[in-house]
């Protein structure tokens, strides 16, 4: 089923750490609401740093409104759990939750599943309400995004009647639904990135029924030169070595002159190691576009030399997704 991405209400993005997940999920939260849409964007890990890439103070459970149209929170569970208690089982908000959460944390250790629900539960609600048109979930990595995703399955599984039974039947059908929910799997092409997503790829496809939505290679070094590029290249970096007289340079508008040609040695090595670095990449992205199931896209986004997260690499990676989108 050939879905457009955003046309999805709910994706989950994940990947290994350090690979850029969080920011590709601002930068398509902020898409889509450039796009028209009310958008929530989600950050699950209580140490990320998403508000940073929207040049915002720290989030919180509530929504705050971080670009017009774009709203950003933290997932917090004891928030998630009280709003739960409120909202699906008619208890009173109760400014703490004292014996009930201790209860909570007995049953969640002894149960797999619970906490995570919780995540899930409060996410998916968001997307069944349809409080807005698209949910961008800054997810788990990639090792434990799998239990986090199955959990409505696994507590389905384990109390089969009653209220508990009932929420998560929803849920499932939600997150199966590929024409609502997809996940979002971000890469480098390097070796153990790309290995780690192979195997993400296959444990999606086996352990859970969620639709994989699109891989991304994040970091794409460019190709400096072509064949006849390569070859003026070379001539220029042997000149530049053995170069140790000036050498003459055809005239420009404001007059001829001459220039050496030494000196030039570290721009000839950074581009020789920019090379390197690309051509050395190349059969890692190869081998993960070969791997992912067919249909799946593979969408590559470039390396961007910025040293800072904010909103300027949020724009321009949302602007480059865009592109590959089209």
């Amino acid at each position: 089923m050939d879905i457009p991405l955003l046309d999805r209400r709910l994706l989950f993005v994940t990947g290994k750490g350090g690979v850029g997940k969080t920011s590709v999920a601002s930068a398509l939260a902020l898409l889509g609401a450039r796009q028209g849409k009310r958008t929530l964007v989600c950050e699950v890990d209580a140490k990320g740093n998403l508000a940073d890439f929207y040049g915002v103070g720290p989030l919180e459970f509530a929504p705050t409104e971080v670009q017009p149209n774009l709203y950003a929170m933290a997932m917090n569970t004891e928030e998630s759990l009280r709003e739960y208690l409120k909202l699906q089982l008619k208890l009173p908000l109760l400014a703490r939750l004292g014996p009930v959460a201790k209860m909570f944390d007995f049953v969640a250790t002894a149960a797999p599943g619970v906490k995570e629900i919780l995540t899930v539960g409060k996410i998916a609600y968001e997307v069944r309400e349809r409080n807005y048109d698209l949910v961008v979930v800054d997810a788990s990595a990639s090792g434990h995004v799998v239990g986090q995703l199955a959990s409505p399955v696994a507590l389905g599984e384990l109390i089969s009647v009653g209220v508990v039974q009932a929420q998560t039947a929803w849920m499932i059908d939600l997150l199966k639904d590929p024409a609502t929910t997809g996940v979002v799997v971000v890469a480098t092409p390097e070796e153990m990135p790309v290995n780690e997503t192979l195997e993400l790829v296959g444990r999606l496809g086996t352990e859970t029924e969620i639709d994989l939505a699109a891989v991304v290679a994040n970091r794409v070094l460019p190709e400096l030169f072509g064949r006849a590029e390569q070859e003026l290249f070379d001539e220029l970096a042997t000149a530049v070595r053995g170069a140790d007289q000036p050498v003459a340079q055809p005239k420009v508008a404001s007059g001829s002159g001459a220039t050496t040609l030494a000196g030039l040695d570290g721009v000839v090595e950074a581009a020789e190691l920019a090379v390197g670095l690309r051509r050395s990449r190349v059969p890692h992205l190869k081998r993960l576009r070969a791997g992912l199931p067919e249909g799946v896209p593979l969408l590559n986004l470039p390396m961007l030399f910025i040293r800072t997260h904010g909103t300027r690499a949020t724009h321009a990676i949302a602007g480059l997704l865009e592109d590959e989108l089209v």
